[in-house]
């Protein structure tokens, strides 16, 4: 597993390069993205696609390619693969088969975000927020009661209506916003929800982004009005009842076996 810089090309280790070199073949999120990269430090090599919704198909294939004795890297277009990234099938697979798995240090949003945020406390990854209101009400509600930094990715697109959610639940909670890092446009973003909310206001947002949102100083009690209402809510969808609760425990940061009984004594009751 080889990370490869998050923007700038001169953030690349010595290692990485290594390894490339190094390598049989190369599986990535991206070929174009890759290719960019290997170039720029005059390295050719087979590049394999493995992009999320070929992952599950690319398995028989890596594992045919490691039982003839050859040697793979696989790289995400940024980052640390298999972090909100495709590259966690692959692993699956190959180290139940026996293969080795060796992951090398490197680039990092997550860490970089939170380092340029300047908490001094946990933090709790989450990937991206839900895309559906109510999943993330809930995940906005967490956040804003756990007393551990919580850092997550957002689109460009659903930005504001994240800070909006944020700053009507807590306008003085502290955010911090990394918006292209290590890139041309690199800008972070920092202060209360409410503060950095006028200033995005209005404004066309690019670019990747990953957010910062401090922890609570005191301990909040879940809103079990709002946990109901997005479990009976994701029933109603058709969500088998276990898979509900994964969802529920995943941005919520509860219980998954005290969501479910809690589910299931709820549909017992009916409406």
């Amino acid at each position: 597993m080889v990370p490869t810089p998050l923007g700038n090309l001169k953030d690349v280790t010595l290692r990485v390069l290594d390894v490339l070199a190094a390598v049989d073949l190369v599986l990535c999120e991206d070929t174009r993205r890759t290719r960019k990269l290997l170039s720029h430090y005059r390295l050719s090599k087979q590049l394999v696609s493995c992009e999320r919704f070929s992952e599950a198909r690319r398995v028989s294939y890596v594992l045919g390619a490691l039982g003839e004795g050859k040697s793979l890297a696989l790289v995400s277009d940024a980052g640390m693969p298999g972090i909100s990234d495709p590259g966690t099938r692959i692993i699956q697979s190959v180290r139940r088969e026996g293969y080795e798995v060796v992951v090398l240090p490197g680039p990092s949003a997550i860490v970089t975000a939170f380092a340029a945020s300047g908490i001094d406390k946990p933090f709790r990854f989450i990937g991206f927020l839900p895309r559906k209101t109510e999943e993330k009400r809930l995940a906005v509600h967490a956040m804003l009661s756990s007393r551990d930094a919580t850092v997550f990715y957002e689109s460009p697109r659903r930005l504001l209506s994240t800070l909006k959610e944020l700053a009507a639940g807590d306008p003085g909670r502290f955010v911090c916003i990394a918006r292209e890092m290590t890139k041309i446009h690199e800008e972070y973003l920092a202060g209360s929800a409410r503060e950095v909310l006028s200033q995005l206001e209005g404004k066309d947002v690019r670019g990747e982004l990953t957010v910062v949102v401090d922890g609570s100083s005191r301990d909040a009690e879940p809103s079990w009005d709002a946990i109901d209402r997005a479990g009976m809510r994701l029933l109603a969808l058709g969500v088998p009842l276990k898979e509900a609760s994964a969802v529920l425990a995943d941005v919520s940061g509860l219980s998954r076996t005290e969501l479910y009984r809690r589910l299931l004594a709820s549909c017992r009751k009916g409406p």
